[in-house]
């Protein structure tokens, strides 16, 4: 590539000795051109992985302050035979509920968003559904992950140290 630029570089000198040659690459060009979507991209993500850790730690804290209001309920249920797998299913069917609830109000708003900025873009291309159903089971599975260390602890202490003072 160096041999071919100095060759074009003496032939531009014979016939333009006074203008300097200059030379771009379209690869650099269309690189270029898309510098704005690769940053904005880039900043996207890092504000998608920050909600994601303040949703997490959120549900965390709503997850605690939950299983220490019912830890008398947990306890006489544990007294009464129930499993841990019982307590763990009681304890996260809620939360499982409204992740699914708020899935189902983000995915048409994030389609219709996403369709719109894609409108500008010479070669389109379509959103499908697994990236839709993709989301669900990622959001399902961090919210489980985040609730499941509280749930499964309050589901393995032992109900007669809650229920000793009663």
């Amino acid at each position: 590539m160096a041999s071919v630029l100095h060759s074009i570089n003496n032939v531009w000198n014979k016939f333009m000795p006074h203008q300097p040659f200059r030379y771009t690459f379209m690869d650099d060009n269309y690189a270029h051109m898309y510098e704005d979507v690769d940053r904005i991209g880039k900043i996207f993500a890092s504000f998608a992985g920050l909600a994601i850790l303040v949703a997490c730690l959120g549900l965390f804290a709503l997850s605690a302050f939950m299983v220490e209001q019912r830890s008398k309920e947990i306890s006489i249920r544990l007294v009464m035979g129930a499993t841990v797998k019982n307590i763990f299913r009681l304890l996260t069917q809620n939360f499982v509920r409204l992740v699914v609830i708020s899935f189902f109000i983000a995915a048409p708003v994030s389609w219709f968003m996403m369709t719109k900025w894609l409108e500008d873009y010479k070669y389109k291309i379509t959103l499908s559904w697994d990236v839709f159903a993709l989301s669900a089971l990622m959001s399902l599975a961090i919210a489980i992950l985040t609730i499941s260390y509280q749930c499964i602890s309050a589901a393995l202490t032992n109900p007669a140290n809650r229920l000793r003072s009663e």
